[in-house]
């Protein structure tokens, strides 16, 4: 990949679309190189290398905001920092599937409700939305 991409070929490069690059620069993600004379702005591998850890970052569930947090630790001598962002983010996505947990249990036993009762005696699932 060499050091001169027309935004086209930064959004392949990364695997992305080019509206996304559009949305990541105006997002301030990602820096939006000045317009030259020719008029087509190029993009270097460290672009690439950026949006691939804004799409990495996403994946684990980080908001843009905390991407940018981190873009702005990249680099320095901040690693507490950013284990404390990635530790707050561990905490919410374990409080989400405790919820998920929660949820699978309490819909499990309101299916089986429904499968053991006969014809006739009413939804069990409906009462329990009732009742509870």
């Amino acid at each position: 990949m060499n050091g001169k991409m027309t935004i086209s070929r930064l959004a392949e490069a990364a695997a992305v679309h080019v509206e996304t690059v559009r949305f990541y620069q105006r997002s301030g993600l990602i820096d939006e190189p000045a317009r030259p004379d020719s008029g087509y702005r190029t993009y270097g591998s460290a672009d690439v290398r950026r949006i691939r850890f804004v799409k990495r970052a996403q994946l684990l569930g980080f908001t843009l905001d905390e991407i940018a947090s981190l873009l702005k630790l990249e680099g320095s001598q901040t690693c507490a920092s950013t284990r404390e962002l990635a530790a707050r983010k561990l905490a919410m996505v374990e409080a989400k599937l405790s919820d998920l947990l929660a949820m699978q249990s309490a819909l499990a036993t309101m299916v089986s409700r429904c499968d053991s009762e006969g014809p006739g005696a009413g939804c069990p699932m409906i009462q329990a939305l009732i009742d509870d």
